[in-house]
């Protein structure tokens, strides 16, 4: 398998090299974890990722979940197209924030009032704000592997690429923040009974991902999110469920639908924005009211919801509310060709690997052990994901630059790049 010329990406890392802290804007961009060169994206259209030296990948991390209806989905880039010629930004309301928020709140029943925000990060931050104001508590537990945001109280034990970089937690972050957060093992009632037990009258919140995917892919046990949901009513304290990643991924109404789950606030971005920086976080009235202006909790900020958001949101959410009856079950299926075709091929080579997989998100964890939590995440053989990793980038397809990281594909990938993928894996394996 001959490495392929990337020759103009080189020297773009160089430059980006004496621009950037590691050459990069955001650290999972990075290949320190997996070895080899980063190319540099040019351009990208339904499946497929284009680099600056005209290369060709099949992108299974599609900017990291929200493109599920492929790159330059016509309708969006339209949408968008047409928003900015009014303008990128009023700083005033719109009435396609309540467009949008209409075809949000109409899929996450648990989601009463809402408010959009640039990022994720914001949502998490926020939404952990409103849960200390609305129970006068302090502290607030979350899990080991799940990643929230880098505000500083949820960067302890995260997931995402500090667990790529093999970082507990984050230099910069107080001791006296750090000390405000409850890390636990995921998938284990039995400890955060604990937690409560030991802290009464002070967790102000639950915070997790449904789904894990900032540690690979780790599903809820049967019951854990149900159980979580009981041990927050019993004792005061709010349940935040982060679908950053996997809302409307693994469903229209994401996790909470899929699991059959309710929360007391929820966390949302990625595919909300269309692929354009936005997120949002929602929940029962009592709690979103006591934002400013109403309440006492001041959150803002001068681009949330922003018109071209707001029309790629519109596009993207539409149209996967308008076709989900067949857009979740094909996206479920060729990802399960996907995973299940590699995973088999492991097989075949003697490669030891374990499948996780919920809907279109997955991970293959380089281990022969179970994955369901972080410390058996990190039990994998990383140095084994690289070479995978690279042998995979140079047959053109492009994997998340992690072993612990979700991979995702969209609307756009089919037999095509299942097929590509099978035998890119194929040959790959055989080098290991």
């Amino acid at each position: 398998m001959s490495e392929m010329n990337r020759e103009q990406s080189r020297a773009l890392q160089t430059r980006a090299e004496g621009l950037f802290p590691g050459g990069v804007n955001s650290p999972v961009r990075g290949f320190r974890s997996v070895g080899g060169e980063p190319p540099f994206v040019a351009r990208a259209e339904g499946a497929y990722l284009f680099d600056a030296d005209g290369n060709r990948y099949i992108d299974y991390f599609g900017s990291w979940g929200p493109m599920i209806l492929g790159h330059a989905f016509p309708a969006a880039v339209e949408a968008i197209e047409l928003a900015a010629r009014h303008s990128a930004s009023f700083g005033a309301s719109t009435a396609a924030e309540g467009d949008l928020a209409e075809l949000v709140m109409a899929c996450y029943p648990a989601i009463e009032r809402m408010r959009f925000v640039s990022s994720g990060t914001e949502a998490t931050m926020s939404a952990i704000r409103l849960a200390r104001a609305a129970t006068g508590r302090k502290l607030i537990l979350k899990f080991e592997g799940c990643y929230h945001g880098h505000s500083d109280g949820l960067l302890v034990k995260a997931g995402s690429g500090v667990a790529t970089l093999g970082i507990p937690g984050s230099a910069g972050v107080p001791e006296e923040i750090a000390q405000l957060t409850l890390a636990l093992p995921y998938n284990d009632l039995a400890v955060v009974e604990t937690a409560f037990a030991e802290h009464p009258d002070e967790i102000a919140c639950i915070i997790l991902e449904p789904v894990v995917g900032n540690a690979g892919c780790i599903a809820p046990a049967d019951g854990y999110l149900q159980g979580l949901r009981r041990i927050t009513a019993e004792n005061g304290a709010l349940l935040i469920v982060d679908e950053v990643m996997t809302g409307f991924r693994l469903a229209l109404g994401g996790a909470l639908e899929l699991y059959g789950v309710d929360a007391d606030l929820v966390t949302l971005g990625k595919i909300i924005g269309g692929g354009l920086p936005c997120g949002a976080f929602g929940g029962k009235r009592q709690f979103m009211e006591l934002l400013a202006p109403l309440g006492p909790v001041y959150q803002a900020g001068t681009l949330s919801g922003n018109p071209l958001a707001m029309a790629a949101g519109l596009a993207t959410v539409g149209y996967l509310q308008t076709n989900a009856i067949s857009i979740y079950p094909r996206l479920d299926a060729v990802s399960k060709a996907v995973a299940e075709g590699v995973a088999a091929e492991a097989a075949r080579a003697g490669v030891p690997i374990t499948l996780n997989r919920v809907g279109s998100m997955w991970t293959w964890f380089f281990t022969g052990s179970p994955v369901e939590n972080y410390d058996d995440a990190a039990k994998s053989d990383t140095a084994a994901f690289g070479r995978f990793h690279r042998a995979m980038l140079d047959a053109g397809v492009w994997l998340p630059p992690s072993q612990f990281e979700a991979m995702f594909l969209g609307t756009a990938h089919g037999s095509a790049e299942v097929e590509a993928t099978l035998a890119a894996a194929r040959g790959a394996f055989a080098t290991l």
